[in-house]
């Protein structure tokens, strides 16, 4: 599996680009861009893989990491997709708190396909699995691999995401991340803000995920 990680806009988010080795196809999550220096940025490196993009996954709705939906979608002409719960921010900018930066609003792409907990997206020989990851907002997610996990704002190296945003919630927050302890150690972790890591290193030294129950789950 190919990943290229992107840290773009003001608030230095991670949009990722994964691709398939074998067919090159590929997808792009979290475009959260906001020039078009940067979505040529981001398109070179698209070109220089020779990948054929399929997909734009949103990990959640928060503009930070969907201002780059249209553009890329005009550039690549796929479908945009995200939980049912965060696909009404994508059609009103009103719900994907772009005050909280004084961001000047960006044009809206709305949702072309609704994602849900235990689907899947393919990518050639890529399979990337979706978790349902509630509480950083409700319709968050996380896009499990093989030995890879996208997390976008749900876990952070060191840390998680804010729970004090409309519709967020600690509780339900500390529930997806008792689904992502149980993931094994070797898996590694590309948040949505903030460097890299692993599910071992996060266990052992990220406060919010001590104590938590490592009983297996099925994903």
């Amino acid at each position: 599996m190919i990943t290229k990680m992107f840290t773009v806009g003001m608030l230095h988010t991670n949009c990722y680009v994964v691709g398939c080795t074998e067919t090159r196809e590929g997808l792009i999550i979290d475009p959260g861009f906001e020039t078009d220096l940067e979505a040529k940025r981001v398109m070179k490196e698209i070109d220089q893989l020779k990948l054929r993009v399929r997909y734009i996954v949103n990990t959640h709705g928060h503009f930070d990491h969907t201002t780059g939906n249209g553009i890329m979608k005009k550039l690549t002409g796929v479908p945009i997709l995200i939980h049912e719960y965060d696909a009404p921010m994508l059609a009103d900018s009103t719900k994907n708190l772009p005050m909280l930066s004084g961001l000047r609003t960006a044009s809206l792409s709305p949702a072309d396909q609704m994602l849900y907990d235990g689907d899947v997206v393919q990518i050639g020989s890529v399979t990337l699995k979706i978790i349902h990851t509630p509480g950083h907002s409700r319709g968050s997610i996380s896009l499990l691999g093989t030995d890879t996990v996208f997390t976008g704002d749900t876990l952070f190296a060191g840390s998680i995401g804010r729970t004090d945003l409309p519709n967020s919630s600690y509780e339900e927050i500390m529930l997806s991340l008792k689904k992502l302890v149980t993931l094994p150690d070797y898996m590694k972790v590309y948040p949505g803000h903030g460097p890299t890591s692993t599910i071992g290193e996060e266990k052992r030294h990220n406060p919010f995920l001590q104590n938590l129950s490592t009983s297996p789950d099925t994903f």
